[in-house]
């Protein structure tokens, strides 16, 4: 993972977008990501608007490299793969993206106070993801698949007890061997948040709440998307030209 300070450059990323607004223009219709996730997608909470949220920031930087890319947003708080699998078939039809991004986990395998097991199972987990999966490459697009970011040590404990990323670990691996299996790609932003743990940053610093990110956690999200990304991004976001 790159070093956290090189990650960060909102004021930078700011200023080339709107240099290149006042001369770029869209030649084609712009490339559609959809993003597929609970309230770690969503990203609008107090202290984080929507401009900041990772799939905004990502937008923007794909428009400063001069490529045209619409992500939409349709992440739910509180949201589970098997509710994201009830209603994905209307949310492609509505919006008939090129690629989809599913980011699913915390959720999933959260222990709830007087519980002892996790909302769902991992099998349960990894078969909603297999017929989301399938869904979206019915539906002609090219599915995505992304780890939730690791948990901060200091995050508030589950129904246990124990740290969340304890019992998220087992999703966040059915992730990456799903993405072998299927031959998909994968964001792996639970081990980039771990490296970065490892390196000194304190992943509090990163959330507002130890789990949801705020404009840094979501900068450091984007910026991870675009470095794994790129050549995929670049192949469905046509090129800006320049204005006349």
């Amino acid at each position: 993972m790159k070093n956290p300070a090189i990650l960060l450059r909102p004021l930078l990323t700011t200023l080339a977008v709107t240099a290149l607004s006042s001369t770029l223009v869209a030649a084609e219709p712009a490339g559609r990501l959809l993003l597929m996730g609970d309230s770690i997608t969503k990203g609008i909470r107090p202290g984080v608007a929507r401009e900041q949220t990772f799939g905004a920031q990502l937008e923007s930087l794909v428009k400063a490299e001069g490529r045209n890319l619409t992500v939409i947003n349709a992440g739910v708080g509180s949201e589970r793969t098997d509710q994201a699998l009830a209603r994905l078939d209307g949310v492609l039809k509505q919006h008939q993206p090129n690629l989809v991004a599913i980011m699913y986990g915390a959720n999933d395998s959260y222990v709830d106070p007087g519980k002892t097991t996790t909302r769902l199972s991992v099998d349960q987990y990894r078969k909603n993801l297999v017929a989301m999966i399938e869904q979206i490459e019915r539906a002609g697009a090219k599915a995505i698949l992304m780890t939730s970011p690791r948990w901060a040590d200091d995050a508030q404990p589950n129904g246990l007890g124990e740290n969340s990323n304890v019992r998220m670990e087992p999703f966040v691996e059915a992730v990456r061997a799903l993405a072998r299996e299927r031959q998909l790609p994968l964001v792996d932003h639970y081990a980039a948040w771990s490296d970065a743990r490892k390196s000194g940053t304190v992943l509090r610093t990163w959330t507002t709440d130890g789990l949801h990110p705020n404009a840094t956690g979501h900068r450091v999200i984007a910026e991870q998307m675009l470095n794994d990304l790129r050549p995929l991004l670049r192949n469905v976001s046509p090129p800006l030209s320049k204005a006349p």
